[in-house]
């Protein structure tokens, strides 16, 4: 076989120099690069009988699994997820080939041309059928990607005794990540090695999955993070899937291949949010006060496990909000469906978990004739009060301090009691979420699995380099990180370096997931800066290496999940206001408030930008983002009919920082990315049960869904 070592030509290289425009790997070519697409199942679960191939012209090739060096399966927690069908395919969209060759027009004349003779088998496309089909499954035993459970207390006495029970069960759906820049990697093999570009969220997991793809020693394997147009949770684990296929095409054919993803392709075969089903039994006990949960979290998992594993562990440890509850009992599954794969979206079964909790005990409240914040704050968490998973709540809570400046920015209380309707009809209401977002990775992830290393360099000049494997993704990380070690250091920001990483020349410190860059890697880099500056006069090049260490007063049992699921918390109140129309049933929201507490923040900017973004991107997900699939293909295909919000749907947001200071942060701060998100949706569902006087129980809240309800 051939071998080339190629050289990117970046076609905005003059740009780039003058702080001008970046190169994005559609950007990127190399000389005598070919193109590849992907040929994908059309059905969603069917024994391959046959693959029909034209006649190939000369320069242009197959690659399927027959030529994956090493194991046909994408590492991740399972290794399930093969990079192309084998005998069977399992969801619509499933990768069965490539087409690859020097023109774009005449691969994609080719793929017209592939004829498969399948042989139908029966899917599952919801979690009722998954379950239903458990004695014939399509996946494992019993259909089930994940299983767990935990327990605290003695609920079964708690029922037993109590004064009363309500039960009810909480729908969320898919949802689509909407990145502005689609999925795409170029390979290139050369000197016996594989180097993959790509837009990417964790370079790391990359190179691991391309490791065992290939049988290789992992110096044989380089990763390379271009820049990269959001992510959200979507460039986690698909992007290892991508890098396995242009290698592939680039080991097979010597030559360097470039893999983009139209619009349509991406929504149709990436991973999405997880839908679920999550049902709620709340004892109480004469005074109304709750005594015990029991929570049951169904998750539709798709075709293959993915990261739906610690998806689910999340959703659980978040099942009881912020609330401090005696004795409660979760039980959490993954349930295999043959839809496309779910997989990590900002929040992680967190946003899941607190629509259905929030929904529950606004529901409770009103039935027992309660205001619900008051019913809510008076079951709030405390410091020193024990978790869901019988850990200490460690730092000072400020949500009575949020609450109130929630309610005086927003006229919370008058609006609850006197609105009714606008004076143009519409039926006014508002509600409230309480929420927090555990820091960092769940249980001992970051102690046990990441243990992130992260090193600072000073060349002979004073210039500095940050060396980790954690990615811009617009999530402002190059500016948080340079100013911390700037600050560190007292020195500017433009002497501080942070390049985009390339595994042949950073640390492992992790994935740029978890709301945990700024928290883990920040404080590591800061902690290595207070060396740096101690070291700062001698002479030559110096390097400072860190590795995490976790807190003393963490203690985590894993196996029972018991303890401390997270170093510490952010918290945040959101307060909705809407109108619905009486006649369409159409939600206008028309007031947004948003006080949060991430400890101290870095760059109020950066962080403000969150906010608003998530806030935005929850609101989504509770009224227009409706993702639908039938015969398991989804109908909202294309960024016409899959609908986002824009800056014209909602007011201008209210937005309150409470600062905090958590000293194991850098300079106090907590983390932020995906707190934003998590108290939105709750917060809207429960100003439109306001104003309708009904109950809401399910997401996204349409115009259907609310005539359906009202017809009832």
């Amino acid at each position: 076989m051939a071998e080339t070592i190629s050289t990117p030509i970046h076609r905005f290289d003059a740009a780039e120099k003058a702080g001008g425009l970046a190169s994005y790997i559609a950007d990127i070519g190399f000389d005598g690069m070919l193109v590849a697409k992907t040929f994908r199942s059309s059905r969603p679960r069917a024994r391959i009988r046959s693959i029909y191939l034209p006649e190939l012209p000369e320069g242009y090739t197959v690659v399927d699994r027959r030529d994956v060096p090493g194991k046909n399966r994408v590492h991740m927690i399972e290794d399930d997820w093969p990079f192309f069908a084998e005998d069977c395919v399992n969801h619509v969209g499933e990768p069965i080939l490539l087409i690859v060759g020097p023109e774009r027009a005449e691969v994609l004349r080719l793929l017209s041309l592939i004829r498969i003779e399948y042989e139908d088998l029966e899917p599952v496309f919801s979690i009722e059928e998954s379950i239903a089909r458990r004695d014939s499954p399509i996946y494992g035993e019993r259909n089930l990607i994940a299983e767990y459970a935990l327990e605290r207390g003695d609920p079964d006495r708690a029922f037993e005794k109590a004064a009363r029970i309500f039960e009810d069960e909480y729908r969320t759906g898919l949802q689509e990540h909407v990145y502005l820049e689609p999925q795409g990697v170029t390979a290139v093999y050369g000197g016996g090695r594989i180097t993959v570009y790509g837009s990417m969220q964790c370079p790391f997991y990359v190179k691991s999955a391309l490791e065992q793809a290939f049988g290789w020693e992992g110096d044989r394997i380089r990763v390379v993070q271009v820049v990269t147009g959001g992510g959200f949770g979507g460039k986690e684990d698909y992007p290892s899937i991508l890098a396995g296929h242009a290698a592939f095409a680039a080991y097979k054919t010597g030559r360097p291949v470039q893999l983009l993803l139209e619009r349509s392709e991406d929504i149709c075969c990436t991973t999405k949010r997880h839908p679920s089903i999550i049902r709620h039994r709340t004892a109480l006990d004469g005074n109304g006060r709750i005594t015990a949960m029991d929570v049951h979290i169904m998750l539709d998992g798709g075709a293959y496990a993915g990261l739906s594993s610690v998806v689910l562990q999340r959703a659980m440890f978040m099942a009881a909000g912020v609330y401090s509850i005696p004795s409660v009992r979760v039980r959490g599954e993954v349930l295999a469906t043959n839809h496309v794969p779910l997989g990590a979206f900002r929040g992680f079964g967190a946003p899941q978990a607190l629509f259905a909790v929030e929904m529950h005990l606004q529901s409770i409240a009103e039935r027992l004739g309660k205001e619900p914040l008051d019913y809510k704050m008076s079951h709030v968490l405390r410091k020193g009060n024990t978790t869901i998973t019988g850990g200490c709540v460690h730092h000072e809570v400020k949500l009575p301090e949020m609450v109130g400046l929630a309610e005086a920015m927003s006229g919370y209380r008058n609006k609850r009691v006197l609105s009714d309707r606008g004076k143009d009809g519409a039926l006014q209401g508002i509600g409230i979420s309480l929420f927090f977002h555990g820091c960092a990775f769940t249980g001992s992830g970051e102690r046990d699995k990441i243990r992130a290393v992260v090193k600072l360099r000073k060349d002979q000049e004073g210039k500095i380099d940050i060396l980790v494997s954690n990615t811009d993704i617009g999530q402002g990380a190059q500016t948080t990180l340079r100013k911390i070690v700037a600050r560190t250091l007292g020195i500017s920001s433009r002497d501080v370096r942070y390049d985009n990483p390339d595994t042949d020349r950073v640390p492992d410190s992790g994935p740029t997931v978890a709301s945990r860059t700024v928290i883990i890697v920040g404080s590591l880099l800061e902690q290595a800066a207070r060396d740096m500056k101690v070291r700062w006069n001698e002479p030559g090049e110096i390097e400072v290496t860190k590795r995490y260490k976790q807190p003393d007063y963490m203690r985590w049992d894993q196996e029972r999940f018991q303890g401390d699921a997270y170093p510490t918390y952010s918290w945040g109140v959101n307060v909705v206001e809407v109108k619905v129309d009486p006649i369409t049933y159409e939600v206008k929201v028309t007031g947004v408030w948003g006080i949060y507490d991430v400890g101290t923040p870095i760059d109020v900017k950066v962080v403000q930008g969150q906010i608003e973004g998530g806030m935005t991107q929850g609101l989504g997900y509770a009224t227009v983002e409706v993702l639908e699939a039938r015969a398991g293909k989804l109908l909202q295909g294309n960024l016409t009919d899959y609908l986002i919000p824009t800056s014209m749907d909602f007011p201008r947001m209210e937005v309150r920082l409470v600062e905090s200071s958590y000293k194991q942060g850098p300079f106090g701060a907590k983390c932020v990315g995906e707190l934003p998100f998590l108290g939105a949706a709750p917060a809207l569902a429960a100003a439109v049960q306001h104003a309708l006087h009904t109950t809401i129980n399910r997401i996204p809240v349409t115009p259907e869904y609310l005539m359906e309800e009202a017809a009832r």
